[in-house]
């Protein structure tokens, strides 16, 4: 049974690249037990700083907040814009660092094929990269992965990868976050690899780390019995 001290808390979840709110299906009825469960609308804007204004400015006062990779990106900045309003903060297959050189020029191939009418191959191969490789033959993992790619489109796609390549560093910020904090990570995350969740971990004063076996970039549809019990744990704690 859910603990007291959060029943009606709300939970704001974010979703990541490519994703919609499918890749939280499996997530909402559990924390519903604890309140009412929204997912944010993150496609409309391409910096962090106006994704996290208009998530805020639909959010209830004070709420539980998750967000899976560029969801995390966007927690961490909804964490710099109004800490008072999260009661409890879960950082879900990310990283605090900014923007590599590197990174950037791995992203403009994709976003090319997305400027070119190509999006559809650039949300199948993003598929491989995503999962763990035990599920490259799951075809209703890969029919989710690609629906939340249809659902968001090329244009929040471009949007979205613009805002990645600009996000700032975290780092700084985490040693003052006060709020009960649940950072997890897919063992086999390629996209945002353990190392940088322990990272995370390490900065914010009294966070629970939990590395979910035999997943990859997306826990939260690879894995979502062990992600369920880590998030049911947070939110009870």
């Amino acid at each position: 049974m859910p603990d007291t001290s959060s029943a009606g808390l709300p939970v704001v979840l974010i979703p990541g690249l490519n994703c919609s709110a499918r890749l939280y299906a499996e997530q909402i009825p559990p924390l519903w037990r604890f309140g009412p469960v929204t997912v944010a609308d993150h496609r409309r804007d391409d910096t962090m700083a106006a994704i996290a204004r208009r998530i805020l400015a639909a959010a209830p006062p004070r709420f539980a907040l998750a967000g899976l990779s560029m969801g995390g990106y966007i927690a961490f900045e909804i964490m710099r814009q109004a800490p008072q309003r999260v009661a409890k903060l879960a950082l879900l297959d990310t990283g605090a660092r900014p923007e590599a050189p590197e990174q950037t020029e791995r992203r403009r191939p994709a976003m090319e094929k997305a400027k070119s009418g190509r999006f559809a191959e650039v949300a199948e191969e993003s598929f491989f990269f995503f999962v763990h490789p035990d599920r490259y033959g799951d075809a209703a993992l890969k029919a989710v992965v690609l629906a939340m790619a249809e659902e968001t489109g090329a244009q929040t796609y471009l949007r979205h990868q613009q805002a990645i390549m600009a996000r700032p560093d975290s780092r700084r910020g985490l040693a003052a976050i006060a709020c009960p904090t649940l950072v997890l990570v897919g063992e086999q995350d390629k996209g945002t690899p353990p190392e940088l969740s322990r990272e995370i971990a390490a900065g914010i004063p009294g966070s629970r780390l939990v590395i979910i076996p035999d997943s990859g970039h997306l826990s939260t549809l690879e894995q979502p019995q062990a992600v369920n019990q880590a998030l049911v744990d947070w939110m009870a704690s």
